[in-house]
């Protein structure tokens, strides 16, 4: 496989949106077939990174699927969307700055201690399960938009999920992986058993 060729492939599949941010890089080295680093907030780029050498092992639409999903993940992290735990993180640090400026050591400490346990909270949230299941219903909304129908989208990346398994040599699944799964399966009809909501 040509991995020059296949990035400009990929480029079309992947949104418009995302081209802006998202970057796909060739990572002959790395034992994952697709792979990204969580975004930290000050990261503009968001790179994903592929080993072309496994890849080819992939059929094109479970190839279209992953892609799809890994960048409706990495657009999924949002660091400063408001809610109540951005408005926490700033409330401790304007809090912070009125206590040093007070010199008041015992307010700066737990206005510090509030805004770190808020950004843990966020961090939290990002690199949930919950973020990654959200991550697939988008790559198959995308996928649709691509000429692919709902139940047959589910299925591919069900069946690249399966298929990276074996091709990275892993013999079980991850939690988050196993979750996930049942999930495409119910999406794709396979299942009458999805994920609860709560």
């Amino acid at each position: 496989m040509e991995p020059n060729f296949e990035i400009r492939r990929l480029l079309d599949v992947m949104p418009a949106s995302a081209r802006m941010t998202t970057k796909i890089v060739s990572k002959p080295e790395q034992a994952k077939v697709i792979d990204a680093v969580f975004p930290l907030p000050w990261n503009q780029e968001r790179p994903i990174y592929i080993n072309f050498d496994l890849w080819h092992r992939l059929t094109k639409p479970q190839r279209d699927l992953l892609l799809l999903q890994k960048v409706s993940w990495l657009a999924g992290v949002k660091w400063f969307k408001p809610n109540i735990y951005q408005g926490v993180v700033l409330a401790g640090l304007l809090a912070g700055l009125i206590e040093s400026a007070q010199s008041d050591i015992v307010g700066v400490a737990v206005a510090g201690g509030l805004s770190a346990i808020a950004l843990v909270r966020i961090w939290r949230i990002n690199k949930s399960q919950e973020s990654e299941l959200n991550a697939d219903v988008t790559a198959i909304r995308v996928a649709q938009r691509r000429g692919y129908s709902e139940t047959e989208a589910a299925q591919r990346l069900l069946s690249a999920i399966e298929a990276i398994a074996k091709i990275e040599g892993r013999t079980s699944f991850s939690f988050t992986e196993l979750m996930r799964c049942q999930n495409l399966r119910a999406i794709a009809g396979l299942s009458p058993v999805g994920i609860p909501k709560n």
